[in-house]
């Protein structure tokens, strides 16, 4: 998808750099972190690109570097139970999508390529 500088990517750009610094900056999610950097060793960058909170855990959706997607499910009352991982492809993920979830992916996509290259 091409993006074309809309307002609504200009708001999905705000969101996803705010939730990028909160993300590496901050303790805000330093749980999710270092499931990130366990399961990712060798990762450069990730944006949230969906957060669901739930009753009893916390369901991320984020892009790691450019081409994966990991959907992560974290307990909120219990740190010693496993969180939960599941890894697609962008191809896989983008099966689906609305048109606002594709454009909030390519954004995320276009930060990422920022923060690698």
């Amino acid at each position: 998808m091409r993006l074309v500088g809309s307002k609504t990517e200009e708001d999905f750009r705000d969101s996803l750099i705010k939730s990028h610094n909160l993300l590496f900056n901050k303790n805000s999610y330093r749980g999710l972190v270092q499931v990130l950097k366990t399961s990712f060793p060798e990762m450069k960058t990730a944006y949230i690109i969906r957060h669901i909170p739930e009753q009893g855990e916390d369901l991320y959706t984020i892009l790691v570097d450019l081409d994966t997607i990991a959907t992560i499910e974290i307990s909120r009352y219990s740190q010693d139970e496993k969180p939960i991982i599941e890894i697609s492809s962008i191809n896989d993920f983008k099966h689906g999508m609305s048109k606002v979830e594709q454009i909030k992916l390519a954004v995320a996509l276009d930060l990422a390529k920022k923060d690698i290259l």
